[in-house]
């Protein structure tokens, strides 16, 4: 990989919608409505996606069910981001009645949201505190992982920009090679333990295994593509109160709002989470990821470098020094690489 300052493309700035006891995946009465939440996914907000999706539908299942109602017509997603697509179109592929059965309201569409920022690469990552968390958000943890990593193998292929890659994650402690990794080792084919410095970026610990790497830019147009090809409607629309949510006219409302839920919501457990992206000039033949300080993520539209986590930063303003820093990290990484007969 060639990393200069010279091949830098774009600097991006994203706040990631943390919450130390983790997502949000709850239904409660909302005035005559029911309100689904679906939020607060920290750094594991496109791995999780299709997972707390189908566990949101099916909270509104359980509760049709449990209170006897009516199967309901019209359904409202707050948010346009990889949560909100993936939750309207999981309800238009169950509860379909024609066109606009389903209705996302949105201040920002793809490519201007969030979402779009992402690294993507599928792991469960930064979503949560250990010791902060409950026995039921641990098994929703479990078993949106497990649904969304199965969702998003169906989806490999150029067309929704999804690949399996080899991850390398480097280290300077030989227990990182026994770790637990996020979700659960069977989720990661081909792991692998090296202790082999001058093949493996001069680290004495490398543990590799296969994931895989999402490109936002095409897979949420490829979401947005299919959720209009299946009749839904979109409106550009920036809620500033609850008020102003209880007026729509839909019985039945999705939140997957991300760090805006905070406000909406008063949820004040949920907090930014600052991550800044050096993008570099592509290199098709960079076909590999790594995780050490930081990482990279190899995608069409950018090498991407980053791996910041800076709590309660509201600024989306790119930082010249942490620039510098994440520049030099990567340096010194390639540094220590090895090419085999060379």
């Amino acid at each position: 990989m060639k990393v200069a300052r010279e091949r830098v493309i774009r600097e991006v700035v994203g706040l990631r919608p943390y919450r130390p006891g983790g997502f949000v995946v709850d239904a409660e009465r909302f005035g005559n409505k029911l309100l689904v939440h679906n939020y607060g996914h920290g750094g594991g907000g496109v791995t999780l996606s299709w997972g707390t999706a189908s566990l949101a539908v099916d909270l509104l299942r359980d509760f049709l069910v449990a209170h006897k109602s009516p199967r309901p017509t019209h359904f409202a997603v707050l948010g346009c981001g990889v949560s909100g697509l993936s939750t309207a179109l999981l309800l238009q592929r169950r509860y379909q009645n024609g066109p606009g059965t389903v209705t996302i309201y949105a201040k920002d569409l793809p490519p201007n949201t969030t979402s779009n920022i992402a690294g993507a690469w599928w792991a469960p990552t930064s979503v949560f505190e250990p010791q902060a968390a409950t026995s039921r958000f641990n098994e929703q943890y479990r078993q949106a992982s497990r649904i969304s990593n199965r969702a998003f193998q169906l989806l490999i292929g150029a067309e929704y920009g999804v690949r399996w890659i080899d991850t390398f994650e480097l280290s300077r402690y030989e227990g990182s090679l026994n770790r637990e990794l996020p979700g659960g080792n069977d989720l990661y084919p081909q792991i692998q333990r090296h202790r082999d410095p001058e093949s493996y970026f001069g680290f004495p610990f490398v543990l590799q295994y296969s994931s895989m790497l999402i490109e936002p830019s095409i897979y949420l147009g490829k979401l947005l593509r299919d959720f209009y090809i299946a009749g839904g409607r979109v409106v550009v629309k920036e809620f500033r109160s609850r008020a102003e949510i209880a007026r729509l006219r839909e019985p039945v409302i999705f939140n997957c709002t991300g760090l805006g839920a905070r406000a909406l919501f008063k949820d004040e457990e949920l907090t930014p989470v600052r991550g800044q992206l050096e993008i570099l000039l592509p290199q098709p033949e960079i076909d590999y990821c790594y995780l050490s300080s930081g990482y990279m993520f190899p995608r069409t539209d950018g090498i991407v470098l980053g791996g910041t986590f800076d709590h309660d930063d509201w600024s989306l303003d790119p930082d010249p020094q942490q620039a510098a820093e994440i520049l030099e990290s990567h340096i010194e990484i390639m540094k220590g690489l090895r090419v085999q007969g060379v």
